[in-house]
C-alpha cells in the first residue's frame, strides 16, 4: 500500500490543528480564571516567529505535529522552580485545576460539533426522521397493522438503545442486530408526539452467492460487471473469477438484465452455475459451484435527509451536530463490548498515525472524487477525529489530560494531595498503559493495512 506525500501532509496538518485547538482550550480556561502562563507554543521544533504579551511567551513553531501550554517556569539547570505565587496553577484550588484539565478535550468536542454544523449547514444533513415504507420490506410489513405510522416520524431508539444521530441508526442496522433477528423502533409521531413501538421481523430465504465485489459505473458500457474483488471461498476456496474479469451472464441470464437479481435469487436447484465471463478479451464460460446462504429481506429504514434553507433546518442540523459527540461515545463503548463478545477483531478497535493517513489516504488519493468531496470528507474525519480525541485524551495515562483529572478528583474525595510515591506508582503505571497502547495503535495499523491488501 503506497501512501501519498498529500497524505500524510493533509494528516500531520490535521492533527497538529486539533491539539492546537486542544492546548489553546487549556490556556484559555486559564486565563478565564487569571492562572499564570508562561509560554502558549503553536506547533514544536524550532521558533518561526515568537512575541510576549502580558509576561507570556507567545512562538509559532515550525514543525506542525501539536503545541503546548506552559504552567511552570524552570531554573538554568531544568528543574521546576517551587514557589507560592497564588497565580500559578500549582497553587489554585482543585475545581480550578479541574477545569483547566478537562478545557482542553471539551474544546476538541466544541471544534468537532463546529466543523459537524458548518458542514451540515453547507452541504445539508441526515435527520433522525424516518422516511416511507416501501413494500417488500420489513417496515412495510410491520406497518400495515400500526396506524399510528406515518413518513417524518422520529426513531428514539432501537431495541431500547437511544439513538443520538443518524450514525447510530446506521450502526444499529449494519452491525448492532443481526440481520435475522427482530428489530423494534421505538418512534415518535410527528402528529401526536405519542411514543410508539413498530417490530420488524425478518424473512428468511436462501439464494446463491456469486462472492464477487464490482464496479457500479460503467456496466451498461462494457456489457457487464467489472470485477475488483473475489471472495476466497467461492467455488469450494478455488476462485473461478479474478479481479479485471468483466461477469458477463450467469447460467445464460445477462447480469444486466434489468430482471437479473430476481432470476439470480431463483438459481436454486442444481449444484453448479454457468459463468460466462471478459478475460483479457477472451470470452470464457465456466462452471461453478453454488455456495448458498441465507438472506433477508431489506429492513426498510430509510432516514430523511435536508438542506438547510430555513432557520428551523438550521436548528435541526446544529441538534444533530450537538449530539455527535454522544454518539461517537455510544460507537465507541458498543464496539468494544463487541470485542468482548467475539464479534469484532480487536485490532479494529484501535488507530494510530499509521491507520489514520491510510484513512485519509484513501480519500485523498481516490481519483474518482472531486476535489470537493475530498475536502468534505476530509473536514467530516477532521471532526470525528476531534470528538474522538475528547475520549482519548480523558485516559488516565501520563501525558494525556484523563491522569491529572484523576489526580484532582481523587484529592477531592480524600481532602488532600496525594503522597509523591502514590503520584509516582500512578505515573508508572500510566506510563506503562501508554506504551502499550502505542504499541498496539500500530500493530493494529500493520495487520488491518495486511488484511486489506492481501
Amino acid at each position: 500500500m503506497s501512501i501519498s506525500f498529500w497524505s500524510i501532509l493533509t494528516v500531520i496538518l490535521m492533527l497538529g490543528v486539533l491539539v492546537t485547538i486542544h492546548e489553546l482550550g487549556h490556556f484559555w480556561m486559564a486565563c478565564f480564571l487569571k492562572i499564570k502562563a508562561y509560554e502558549v507554543s503553536i506547533f514544536v521544533g524550532p521558533k518561526l516567529f515568537s512575541w510576549k504579551r502580558k509576561g507570556v511567551d507567545y512562538a509559532i513553531r515550525a514543525l506542525p505535529f501539536g503545541a503546548y501550554v506552559r504552567f511552570t517556569d524552570y531554573d538554568e539547570q531544568g528543574n521546576p522552580i517551587i514557589s507560592d505565587d497564588p497565580e500559578l496553577l500549582i497553587n489554585q484550588k482543585r475545581w480550578k485545576r479541574l477545569l483547566v484539565a478537562v478545557a482542553g478535550p471539551f474544546m476538541n468536542a466544541v471544534l468537532g460539533i463546529l466543523i459537524f454544523a458548518v458542514m451540515y449547514t453547507a452541504t445539508g444533513f441526515t435527520s433522525l426522521k424516518i422516511g416511507p415504507a416501501f413494500e417488500g420490506t420489513q417496515l412495510y410489513d410491520a406497518v400495515q397493522s400500526c396506524d399510528e405510522y406515518s413518513k417524518g416520524d422520529t426513531i428514539l431508539s432501537i431495541n431500547g438503545d437511544k439513538v443520538f444521530t443518524y450514525l447510530d441508526v446506521f450502526y444499529e442496522l449494519d452491525k448492532g442486530v443481526r440481520d435475522d433477528q427482530e428489530m423494534v423502533l421505538t418512534l415518535r409521531s410527528q402528529q401526536t408526539g405519542k411514543k410508539y413501538d413498530i417490530t420488524l421481523v425478518p424473512e428468511l430465504t436462501t439464494r446463491p452467492m456469486l462472492g464477487i465485489t464490482f464496479y457500479m459505473e460503467n456496466i451498461e458500457e462494457i456489457g457487464g460487471w467489472e470485477i475488483v474483488a473475489v471472495d476466497a471461498e467461492q467455488n469450494n476456496g478455488n476462485p473461478i473469477l479474478k479481479e479485471g474479469d468483466i461477469l458477463l451472464a450467469v447460467d445464460g441470464k445477462s447480469v444486466i438484465d434489468k430482471d437479473f437479481d430476481v432470476y439470480f435469487e431463483g438459481l436454486t436447484d442444481g449444484d453448479t452455475m454457468l459463468l460466462t465471463f471478459d478475460r483479457d478479451g477472451v470470452i470464457m464460460e465456466e462452471e461453478c459451484v453454488k455456495t448458498m446462504i441465507t438472506t433477508t429481506n431489506d429492513r426498510g429504514v430509510r432516514l430523511i435527509s435536508y438542506d438547510v434553507k430555513s432557520a428551523g433546518d438550521f436548528g435541526l442540523a446544529l441538534q444533530s451536530a450537538v449530539m455527535m459527540p454522544c454518539t461517537i461515545g455510544n460507537i465507541t463503548f458498543k464496539a468494544i463490548g463487541d470485542v468482548f463478545q467475539g464479534e469484532e477483531e480487536v485490532y479494529n478497535m484501535v488507530s494510530g498515525p499509521v491507520g489514520v493517513t491510510s484513512v485519509v489516504s484513501d480519500v485523498v488519493d481516490d481519483e474518482k472524487d472531486t476535489l470537493a468531496v475530498k475536502i468534505i470528507t476530509v473536514i467530516q474525519l477532521a471532526g470525528i477525529i476531534s470528538i474522538g480525541l475528547v475520549y482519548t485524551n480523558m485516559l488516565p495515562i501520563p501525558g494525556l489530560d484523563g491522569v491529572q483529572v484523576l489526580l484532582i478528583v481523587v484529592e477531592m474525595v480524600i481532602g488532600h494531595k496525594l503522597s509523591e510515591k502514590s503520584e509516582k506508582v500512578i505515573n508508572v503505571v500510566g506510563f506503562v498503559m501508554l506504551i502499550a497502547l502505542m504499541i498496539f495503535a500500530l500493530t493494529s495499523d500493520i495487520i488491518r493495512i495486511a488484511i486489506e491488501g492481501h
